[in-house]
């Protein structure tokens, strides 16, 4: 499967931006959709991932109650919402398709490998 990300770009400290990622095909079931980030000098971490077939959601610590990740199977999409947008939220991020061990946490910390990747889209929160 080919995944797209998209929606990236330049928005101010509390300001709100949502990403999609665009899948060639979604009959993925039993995978889940992860979204990723990589900032200058830093390691890759996730972020947020989401079952495909059950809808279970999964957000880091860093990221929750800010934003929130969506699907919408019949578009082959998902989204995630960012709200109140801060500077370290800076970043490439990437969206990524895995199958689902019922275990999102790892998923998203990168215990179970992620089969397919989309190219990433920049973040960037001005302070």
């Amino acid at each position: 499967v080919q995944l797209q990300a998209s929606g990236g770009g330049l928005v101010q400290t509390g300001g709100s931006l949502r990403l999609s990622c665009t899948a060639s095909a979604f009959t993925l079931y039993y995978h889940v959709i992860g979204w990723f980030r990589q900032a200058p000098g830093k390691e890759r971490e996730g972020v947020s991932c989401i079952s495909l077939t059950f809808g279970r959601t999964y957000y880091s610590e860093a990221v929750q109650g800010r934003f929130t990740i969506s699907r919408d199977n019949a578009e082959n999409t998902v989204y995630l919402q960012m709200n109140s947008l801060k500077p370290e939220d800076t970043a490439v991020y990437y969206c990524a398709a895995g199958l689902d061990y019922s275990d999102l946490k790892s998923s998203c910390h990168g215990v179970y490998g992620m089969d397919s990747w989309g190219k990433g889209t920049q973040v960037t929160v001005s302070s």
